[in-house]
């Protein structure tokens, strides 16, 4: 079962193949979705600083009933934080909300904060966010560290100036925002990357290929999605607070062939709709060919 493969960071550590994503989970909300999803079978599990439920999805992970070193928990470094002294207190606050001892994975959000993304330079804040992650993680606070949203270059900063070289990557990365060359640079330098918003944050369910090959596959298209960034090597993050849903996106006991995988792959022009406006969604962050 897909709940219980894993990938192998390049510290050792292992991180389950699928996890649950919690972003727009209201705070009220998500104890519950994070209770029922390890119910399911759910051992992984990604909040954020920026989302505003990383108490409630502590308070999910303390009741769960399952050991905590059986599950794997993910929280985000705001992408406004740029500064050594500021990133170790976020850290530390993150613990405390949580509840937790420990987390498995932290992550810096973005290269850019939100209001400035993929605009000015902040290479030097982001060796000062690293700096203290590097720190967290020699103390034993966090078992992983890595990004989100890096680009080459956001990526090549920390390998030629830090002293501990990231783990992961999170990237939006889905069938219709493929960024190959992006992906390739992280595997040459051993950085797993993870697939946030596997559906294309909803906008999958309206394009006439995926309607069609999730039909011949006889599978949803929420199963496709995430099967596509499962055979990419990636780690997918679908996002639902419905049991029913997280076990449908389960159910991935099937494979789409080397042709199929080239038709997604080269699939382009998804409209994110609404969703524009957010900047991961937006022409700033188009797919790296």
């Amino acid at each position: 079962m897909i709940f219980t493969e894993t990938y192998t960071l390049n510290n050792g550590v292992k991180i389950p193949k699928l996890g649950l994503g919690t972003w727009f989970i209201p705070d009220e909300d998500v104890a519950q979705a994070v209770y029922d999803a390890v119910n399911i079978g759910y051992r992984h599990f990604d909040t954020a600083q920026a989302y505003g439920n990383e108490r409630s999805v502590g308070e999910g992970i303390l009741n769960s009933g399952v050991a905590r070193e059986d599950l794997f928990v993910t929280s985000k470094l705001a992408a406004e934080i740029k500064d050594y002294g500021d990133a170790a207190q976020a850290i530390d606050e993150t613990l405390t909300k949580m509840g937790l001892d420990y987390l498995d994975l932290m992550v810096i959000h973005s290269p850019e904060p939100w209001a400035d993304f993929r605009a000015e330079n902040y290479d030097e804040g982001n060796l000062a966010a690293w700096s203290a992650l590097e720190d967290a993680y020699r103390d034993g606070k966090i078992r992983a560290i890595g990004v989100s949203n890096f680009l080459e270059k956001d990526l090549a900063n920390l390998l030629e100036n830090a002293e501990i070289m990231p783990m992961v990557n999170q990237l939006l990365v889905h069938a219709g925002n493929t960024p190959i060359s992006l992906l390739q640079y992280c595997q040459a330098n051993d950085i797993l990357v993870e697939a946030y918003s596997p559906i294309a944050h909803g906008e999958a369910f309206e394009n006439p290929t995926l309607k069609e090959m999730a039909a011949k596959y006889n599978v949803s298209i929420p199963q496709l999605c995430i099967r596509y960034d499962l055979q990419l090597g990636t780690v997918p993050l679908p996002k639902t607070a419905n049991p029913t849903h997280m076990a449908d996106n389960a159910k991935l006991d099937f494979e789409i062939s080397a042709e199929d995988m080239a038709t997604l792959k080269a699939l382009k022009g998804l409209d994110y709709g609404d969703s524009s406006v957010f900047p991961v969604f937006s022409d700033k962050n188009k797919a790296q060919d």
